[in-house]
């Protein structure tokens, strides 16, 4: 996607833009994710219904609610893991990490013209879908974020 000039964000730049299902929240980001990888935790399973999920890491001050903030209901299973979704037609949108973690996931399925290249796979212990494509599989979280960094075989 070329980058653009959203006129609500006063002149920042904006790179991409998600929505909720029925478009009533729009979230931007104006940057690059910092880190794209495939979640396989329980949590993130049943909340997607999904046997993946990819989470698209930015900082939090790359992120921006730019419509419907009002209808963004938030549900917080484990502190600093907070699902969001909108309260008009339960869109999943993101999972705010700021707090424990300081970063957000946009989920990278709903960026628009994005091109999600994960460089890892976490919480690959759980996994019920095993995929063999050469990416780094984490046990659980890599040491930087707070798990073991135990690497397990494809």
């Amino acid at each position: 996607m070329q980058t653009q000039y959203s006129p609500k964000q006063k002149g920042i730049i904006m790179k991409y833009r998600a929505e909720c299902s029925c478009g009533s929240v729009v979230v931007e980001v104006n940057n690059e994710p910092f880190q794209q990888i495939l979640c396989h935790c329980t949590n993130c399973r049943a909340w997607s219904a999904s046997p993946v999920t990819s989470a698209t890491l930015f900082k939090p001050e790359d992120v921006k609610i730019t419509a419907g903030k009002e209808l963004i209901q938030r549900y917080e299973q484990n502190e600093g893991h907070a699902k969001c979704w909108c309260s008009k037609c339960g869109g999943h949108l993101m999972n705010d990490h700021t707090v424990g973690y300081g970063f957000i996931d946009v989920y990278g399925a709903l960026l628009q013209d994005f091109e999600f290249t994960p460089t890892a796979h976490i919480n690959y212990e759980n996994a019920i879908l095993r995929m063999r494509d050469g990416l780094p599989k984490f046990k659980d979280f890599p040491t930087e974020f707070g798990g073991s960094g135990e690497m397990l075989e494809e």
